[in-house]
């Protein structure tokens, strides 16, 4: 079942920041994690799944997630914190 998300990874708390928009968020994250295709989050060590919502449609997700990219960090951190105040990965809750 697909599922449009965009999420947020972290490199630790207060780390570097990664905004990401998938169809199947277990897989996805799973994929990051695992480093399994070359770029920012493995040359980063970008893994913890940080934030995510969950949307309606694939559109919708593309759009919010051109919208978080587009924010300062300070944003970022607030829409973080105000969801996950301790920075807990949150992936084992979506498996």
């Amino acid at each position: 079942m697909k599922q449009p998300a965009v999420y947020l990874l972290a490199s630790q708390r207060n780390g570097t920041l990664y905004t990401g928009v998938t169809s199947n968020l277990p897989q996805r994250i799973w994929q990051h994690r695992n480093d399994v295709t070359e770029g920012f989050t493995r040359e980063h060590q970008v893994h913890l799944l940080i934030f995510y919502e969950l949307h309606a449609t694939m559109e919708h997700a593309i759009a919010r997630e051109k919208r978080i990219k587009n924010w300062n960090r300070a944003w970022k951190l607030k829409l973080i914190e105000d969801q996950n105040p301790n920075w807990t990965d949150l992936y084992p809750s979506i498996l």
